[in-house]
């Protein structure tokens, strides 16, 4: 009699069982046994062993390249051949009764005839392998220090637009010869220099500086000082132990910012910290759900396939000359925001070999290899469209699970933790947590519409920033969204990396899908199906009454904060960068400028506002604020609403500010900004426990406008010139202050500016059509400053 010992299977869902007769093989465990009286009988499957090697094949490829990158990344800028080419010089050398050791080999070889396990001709091969090995190491310490030597002087950023000094020139040559050949992605990590940390007094009068037209006298005064005291008592006592960090580690900033900023946030991450990408404005190349997406996660694994190997290049300023810090690429896939009590943490894994997708309620498992390979489009096509005519409904509390990671933090970690930490709960979530990203198949559709594009505009933003509030996985680092209509869109988690990273991405996907992989005349994805790849995998959830009470709390408190948001976002089309150029002056100053504009005529006074800069120049560097507002920027808007003023004043007022904007910008890209530092002087306070009135003003005051620029980053990536139609919508986030703005903006091609701005119904003072009504009289009427007229636009166009 035979004894079943072990048999794993996986079960077809019951609409399925015909059509999955092919796949069964595919899903069935590599082996079964079952013990007789005559011993143990054993059947191999022999198409499941060839995945399970392809499987491991593909494993270990993935582990030599990371092998050899890490070689090649470890020795820049000299690169593995240049070892060889020292070696064999100092060999030559030797051979020709030329000592280049100066007597290091000598001694080297006296060492080594300690030994006596040597002959003399092998202790001179030694000797010169070891000496030459020595000097190339020593030259690659030399040519890294004198790299990051040159990196850290940033006086071109200061110099005049369009004109660069022979100093310049002179360290431009010496940066390249020093930068080494066909840098990789992480090649330039161990020679970006340290953020520096600025003078207590510097950042002091910098900040007294740019509260100074927001402030009465009385309370600029007081202010003044208590910033004064600070400078003088507590602030040096600080500054000693930042100045201790920033020795010993990497970046004095970065790690605080990501935990007390982000992580330590106990609020909903939906609206608050979440961002999105938009698709095309105007072009949508097809109208299939399951195609789109099929495109779309190819695209998106064919990125990840350059990151693992590294083969995206860094980003270079100044004519591919001075390179950006690549490490927020690192937790781009595979990365996961769990949440915790009292912070939360960030999972990544090194790989992943699957996505989750959600669609009508329902969590499917989609493998993204078959036959050792990457899945097709065509064949991810299939996969998604399989899902979309799954006719099984939700489980008990599975369609709104997702609503977890919308709401507040603690109530999600204890569920968590209560429900989620064993049996089919634990496996599911696993599989979401562990997944390269997170897909939902949206059930609407979105997009530009050309006959109401106000409204369709405005629901597309609202939808990507929080759709339903149970249809996004907000967690994870990336929430990829494919409209029923074939509009796609993407919500990022912040906590890992900030909008330019997520944007390097979105535009490799959007120019892939169009100009790569494009479709058929169907509309379906290029290619050919393949039945035999399995169908994808219904998780199992058991959800308990308890923690379905919890959901719909979280739901709640999601829905509240969701139906609140007053989004507007709208193309501007009288103008762009190309034309505000002709005005010899920054396109992001003439933005910014407009923003004050634009809100002193909405609100009738001047506000705290932030925009996003980047500090990148610096190893591990993040972002740091531009306090746009500045006393130069009220002079010039005080004058665009006076009657009285002429035109030559204004112009000279706009000049004036828009040359303080670029400073203040300037400034806080190489690491004399003002927010951060007060930041970092906070938290070290907190850890001493001392208090300081002046830190806690200032880290108590609101941004009433938060502002920033979605940069491109990859223009040969649309060449607008032959597809002027194929121009990017941007992207947007919520709004920081709950009476306040939220404004981001992108610089499309020549022609055209992309405004996102958002804010609160519950707010009686803000009114997002309002100030957007603002922002394009704003724009208009700086332009008119210049005499370019409606018709001399058009000619421009």
């Amino acid at each position: 009699m035979k004894v079943p010992v072990l048999f794993l299977y996986v079960k077809p869902s019951q609409k399925h069982k015909r059509s999955l007769k092919m796949a069964e093989a595919h899903q069935a465990v590599a082996f079964q046994f079952t013990v007789t009286p005559d011993g143990i009988d054993l059947r191999l499957s022999h198409e499941a062993l060839k995945q399970i090697y392809l499987s491991g094949l593909h494993s270990w490829k993935k582990k030599f390249i990371r092998f050899k990158n890490g070689v090649i990344t470890g020795v820049y800028p000299a690169s593995p051949s240049s070892w060889l080419i020292v070696v064999v010089g100092v060999m030559s050398t030797m051979y020709a009764k030329i000592d280049p050791s100066l007597g290091i080999i000598a001694k080297i070889n006296r060492t080594l005839d300690t030994t006596g396990y040597m002959s003399s001709q092998t202790k001179n091969i030694v000797s010169g392998i070891l000496f030459g090995t020595g000097l190339w190491v020593a030259l690659i310490i030399t040519m890294r220090y004198s790299l990051k030597v040159l990196l850290s002087y940033h006086g071109w950023m200061f110099a005049e637009h369009g004109k660069m000094s022979r100093a310049t020139r002179i360290w431009m040559c010496m940066v390249k010869i020093f930068s080494g050949r066909k840098p990789m992605l992480y090649s330039f990590q161990t020679s970006l220099p340290r953020l520096p940390v600025p003078a207590v007094k510097d950042t002091v009068n910098r900040y007294l500086e740019s509260v100074r037209p927001l402030m009465k006298d009385e309370d600029f005064k007081r202010m003044t000082a208590l910033a004064q005291d600070f400078a003088v008592n507590l602030g040096p006592r600080l500054q000693w132990y930042l100045k201790l960090k920033s020795w010993w580690a990497t970046n004095y900033v970065s790690d605080w910012w990501e935990e007390y900023v982000y992580l330590r946030g106990r609020g909903p991450l939906m609206v608050n910290s979440n961002y999105y990408a938009m698709d095309l404005l105007y072009v949508i190349p097809t109208h299939l759900q399951a195609a789109r997406a099929g495109n779309g996660i190819h695209a998106i694994l064919l990125y990840r396939h350059k990151l693992d190997r590294e083969e995206i290049k860094p980003i270079l300023l100044l004519g591919s000359t001075v390179p950006l810090c690549s490490a927020q690429w690192e937790r781009m896939f595979n990365t996961c925001r769990i949440p915790g009590e009292e912070t939360d943490t960030i999972q990544h894994l090194r790989d992943s070999k699957h996505i989750v997708v959600f669609h009508k309620g329902r969590y499917f498992k989609v493998w993204l290899y078959h036959d050792g390979r990457l899945l097709k489009p065509r064949e991810i096509e299939q996969q998604i469209q399989r899902i979309l005519d799954d006719p099984s409904e939700p489980q008990a509390g599975e369609a709104k699970l997702a609503a977890l990671t919308a709401g507040e933090r603690v109530p999600w970690a204890k569920c968590r933790q209560a429900y989620f930490g064993r049996g089919k709960n634990k496996q599911s979530l696993d599989a979401v947590e562990k997944a390269a990203f997170f897909v939902t198949l949206d059930e609407t559709e979105q997009g530009y519409r050309e006959e109401d594009p106000d409204a369709s505009m405005d629901s597309y933003a609202k939808s990507l920033l929080h759709g339903r509030c149970s249809d996004r996985w907000f967690d994870k680092s990336f929430t990829f969204i494919v409209f029923k209509n074939g509009k796609m869109g993407m919500n990022a988690e912040h906590s890992w990396a900030d909008a330019p990273v997520v944007g390097h991405l979105w535009e490799y996907v959007m120019s892939t899908d169009c100009f790569q992989l494009g479709y058929a005349e169907d509309g379906h994805c290029k290619g050919d199906t393949n039945p035999n790849i399995p169908y994808p995998t219904r998780l199992q959830w058991d959800i308990p009454e308890e923690c379905q009470d919890v959901i719909e709390t979280s739901l709640n408190t999601a829905n509240i904060l969701a139906s609140d948001v007053d989004f507007h976002s709208f193309p501007f089309h009288a103008f762009g960068k190309g034309l505000i150029k002709k005005c010899r002056t920054s396109p992001d100053a003439f933005v910014q400028l407009a923003l004050q504009l634009a809100h002193y005529k909405d609100m009738g006074k001047f506000c705290l506002t932030y925009e996003a800069s980047m500090t990148r120049l610096f190893r591990e560097g993040r972002t740091e604020t531009v306090r746009s507002c500045s006393s130069e920027s009220c002079s010039f808007v005080l004058a665009m609403v006076d009657p009285t003023q002429t035109v030559k004043q204004k112009l000279r007022l706009f000049k004036i500010a828009s040359e303080k904007h670029q400073h203040l910008y300037r400034l806080a890209m190489t690491g004399s900004g003002i927010d951060r530092h007060l930041f970092c002087l906070y938290v070290v306070s907190k850890y001493l426990a001392v208090d300081s009135p002046f830190l806690k003003e200032v880290l108590s005051e609101p941004w009433r406008l938060s502002t920033s620029q979605t940069p491109q980053q990859q223009v040969e990536l649309f060449d607008l010139e032959r597809n002027p139609e194929y121009v990017s919508s941007g992207g947007g986030f919520g709004p920081v202050a709950d009476d306040g703005y939220g404004v981001s903006y992108i610089l499309v091609g020549e022609n055209l500016i992309n405004f996102h701005i958002s804010s609160k119904f519950s707010s009686p003072e803000t009114d997002s059509h309002r100030f957007g009504k603002h922002l394009k009289q704003a724009m208009n009427d700086i332009m008119a400053l210049f005499g370019f007229s409606s018709n001399s636009r058009k000619e421009f166009h």
